[in-house]
C-alpha cells in the first residue's frame, strides 16, 4: 500500500543530481537508477538495484534509487493537475504499458477487462494510442460513465462466458486484435484470453491471484501474452506532457479525497465500491 506519490523534494543525497530541493516531482511504484541494462532496455521495473515503493501515504517519504526514478516538472503544477500526474506515477503508467503489451494500434479493437483505476486509465491510452474501437467491460453504472467519457466506444456488462461471447458478437463473431486484463483474477483472465482474435494479444497488469494459463489451449490460439509491473518510469516524460498540455486527464479516477488521517475510510469506501480511488492529501 502507498506506492503512488507526488510531492516537493526537501532534501537530496550526495549522488542525486537531476532533482534538487523545491522542485515537485513524479515517480513510481518501482525505483530503477536507470542506468542498468534493464533499464536501457526500457524496463525500470526490473531495475537490477529495484525497489518496490510503499509507505508513501505519509507526510515525508523517502525515494530511493531518486536519481533515475524522479521526473522533475518545469514548475510547480496548478491544483488541478495534481490528481493526473498522481495517476501516472502508478494507474495511468500501467494502463498505459496494458495497452502497449496488447499492441494497440491505430484503427484496432481493444476489449479492457476490468474497471479500476488501471482498466479505466487503459481506456484512455487505447484511446491515444489510436483504438477506433474501445470495448470497456464493467458493470457499475458510475464506472461505465467514466470509461465513456475516457472513450470506450462499447460497454459489455457480462463477465466469464457471458462476457466472451458479447465481445465477440460486436467483432463479427471473430475477437479484439487487443485485451488489456486489469484485474488478476483468474476469470479475467481467461475472459481476456478468449475475448482475443487468433493472432491478437492480451496486455496482463493485473497482479495474478492464483491464475493458471493452459498452454495447450494459449499454444493453439495463436494469442500473445505479455503483462507484468509496468515499467512506469519509461513513460513518466511522455504522460507528465500529455498531463500538463490537458490532453489526457487521469486524476478523474480519483473520486473521493481525503485527508491523510482517514486513510482507512478510503481503502474502506474502495472496497464497498463506493469509490474508485481515493486520493489522500497530507
Amino acid at each position: 500500500m502507498g506506492h503512488e506519490y507526488v510531492g516537493i523534494v526537501e532534501e537530496v543525497g550526495s549522488e542525486v543530481a537531476n532533482v534538487r530541493p523545491g522542485q515537485f516531482v513524479v515517480g513510481s511504484f518501482a525505483t530503477s537508477d536507470n542506468t542498468c541494462a534493464n533499464c536501457r532496455n526500457g524496463w525500470q521495473s526490473n531495475c537490477l538495484h529495484r525497489e518496490f515503493m510503499s509507505t508513501c501515504q505519509a507526510d515525508y517519504v523517502r525515494i530511493p534509487n531518486a536519481h533515475g526514478t524522479l521526473v522533475a516538472t518545469d514548475e510547480h503544477p496548478d491544483a488541478e493537475m495534481v490528481p493526473g500526474l498522481l495517476a501516472v506515477s502508478d494507474v495511468m503508467g500501467t494502463g498505459w504499458y496494458a495497452a502497449l503489451a496488447a499492441e494497440v494500434k491505430p484503427g484496432s479493437t481493444a476489449v479492457i477487462v476490468g474497471d479500476g483505476a488501471v482498466g479505466l486509465c487503459g481506456v484512455i491510452a487505447a484511446k491515444e494510442l489510436g483504438a477506433e474501437r474501445i470495448i470497456a467491460v464493467s458493470r457499475h453504472e458510475s464506472r461505465q460513465k467514466l470509461a465513456l467519457e475516457f472513450g470506450a466506444t462499447d460497454i459489455v456488462s457480462e463477465r466469464g462466458d457471458e462476457g466472451i461471447a458479447r465481445v465477440k458478437d460486436l467483432t463479427g463473431g471473430i475477437g479484439a486484435d487487443s485485451v488489456l486484463e486489469c484485474v488478476g483474477t483468474a476469470e479475467s483472465m481467461r475472459q481476456a484470453l478468449h475475448s482475443a482474435r487468433p493472432g491478437g494479444n492480451v496486455g496482463f497488469v493485473g497482479v495474478p491471484h492464483d491464475v493458471a494459463v493452459d498452454g495447450q489451449e494459449l499454444f493453439f490460439s495463436h494469442v500473445g501474452l505479455r503483462g507484468g509491473p509496468a515499467p512506469v518510469r519509461r513513460y513518466l516524460p511522455d504522460l507528465i506532457d500529455r498531463v500538463l498540455s490537458g490532453r489526457i486527464n487521469p486524476g478523474k479516477v480519483f473520486d473521493l479525497t481525503l485527508p491523510l488521517e482517514q486513510g482507512a475510510e478510503g481503502y474502506k469506501a474502495m472496497d464497498e465500491r463506493r469509490a474508485i480511488k481515493a486520493l489522500l492529501k497530507p
